[in-house]
């Protein structure tokens, strides 16, 4: 297995730096690029206060916070990187942007400099067909906040050497992650399997079953759910949930199955994004409280089962593509999104079978593609 020792990070907005920490925290020298050196110089600013906070609860010593800083140089061009082992890129959601960038490092980087995107939503393999060596292109893709969560999933590209693979798997793990091995398709494991979550739930508040609060704390008092649906999009940002959505729904020639919805569409051009904006499905100016939800017993599990079955039958698809093993499925979905349990064991729970007449229930209502079993269920079935 390759050392890789020194680390460089393309993108100074919030995921770059915080892949800095990480590979600063395991003692990796770390050369940081922004277009906008301002940009640089704020991130470490931001990354001082975290680690500040993090002596104060006692979680890392005043020498590691020194360590971390100092192994992190800003540089002002690409060309400070031709000694890197392993450049991450961490910049806007362009593909073409993207491609300019990796073109440029390649001309610049070594032979065994390994090149990754941290993207989560574009193709790898579009992306490193603009390398002269795209054997050495992979995705490394991180959740944010990348220090804090767990998970990271590795895309290998169509031209991604196999060992390649087995080599960034060990080096995540020795920065302290949990990494999983997903195909290069529109989502990767979590961003694909995920979209029933927001899109089931906006289907049955469009449908005037429930308001955003009886749907969140559904999820919440009979799922088991940390965040709601609706709290979950609010934080993360309706105005990012929307154009993953968009993305994936485009990349899969527009299967229904992850049409977006217009409430969302609507919100994100009003430009209520959730907390970062004070108001999304919810208002956050002065902590105003949401409505009570609706302590109807029937009306919650009716809530749950419906999106928990699609999310099952979204979970045994992708194995039944071969996005990933099982293991990296489940491991993906409550690392990667903290869900309660993974999502294949759930439907063993509920029974696969039980799963399928939901399915089947939903889709003699409506009749549309989005509510088609995934064969690998109906043959769980009948085994």
């Amino acid at each position: 297995m390759r050392s890789f020792k020194n680390i460089g990070i393309i993108g100074a907005g919030s995921m770059g730096i915080g892949i800095a920490q990480i590979a600063s925290t395991a003692d990796c020298s770390v050369l940081l690029f922004d277009q906008n050196k301002a940009a640089s110089i704020q991130a470490i600013k931001k990354l001082e206060k975290v680690l500040l906070r993090l002596i104060e609860k006692g979680k890392i010593k005043p020498s590691k916070k020194d360590s971390i800083l100092s192994n992190i140089k800003i540089v002002e061009n690409l060309d400070s990187m031709k000694d890197a082992d392993l450049i991450i890129e961490a910049i806007v959601e362009n593909s073409n942007i993207k491609k300019e960038i990796f073109s440029n490092i390649e001309s610049i980087v070594g032979d065994d400099c390994v090149l990754a995107t941290n993207t989560s939503s574009i193709s790898i393999t579009s992306l490193a067909s603009c390398l002269k060596n795209p054997n050495r292109f992979i995705g490394i893709h991180f959740f944010n906040p990348a220090p804090i969560m767990p998970l990271v999933e590795i895309i290998p590209a169509l031209q991604t050497t196999n060992n390649l693979v087995r080599e960034i798997h060990q080096l995540l793990i020795t920065w302290n992650k949990k990494p999983v091995v997903a195909k290069d398709t529109p989502g990767f494991i979590v961003n694909r399997i995920a979209r029933p979550f927001y899109s089931e739930a906006l289907r049955i508040y469009e449908e005037q079953i429930a308001d955003f609060a009886t749907i969140d704390f559904a999820m919440k008092q009979i799922g088991g759910f940390k965040m709601g649906p609706f709290e979950l999009m609010d934080f993360i940002g309706n105005d990012v949930n929307y154009a993953v959505t968009e993305s994936v729904f485009k990349a899969f020639y527009y299967d229904p199955r992850y049409k977006p919805s217009f409430t969302q569409k609507q919100y994100s051009d009003a430009g209520w994004h959730g907390r970062k904006s004070n108001k999304g499905y919810y208002d956050y100016v002065d902590n105003i409280a949401p409505n009570s939800p609706s302590k109807d017993e029937k009306l919650l599990v009716e809530i749950f089962e419906r999106i928990i079955a699609m999310l099952i039958n979204e979970a045994v698809d992708a194995l039944y593509l071969g996005i990933a093993n099982e293991e990296d499925i489940e491991l993906a979905m409550t690392k990667g999104v903290n869900y309660p349990k993974g999502l294949i064991n759930w439907g063993r729970e509920k029974s696969f079978s039980w799963v399928v007449d939901k399915i089947d229930s939903l889709y003699e209502i409506y009749h549309e593609d989005r509510y088609r079993c995934s064969p690998l269920l109906r043959k769980k079935v009948t085994k």
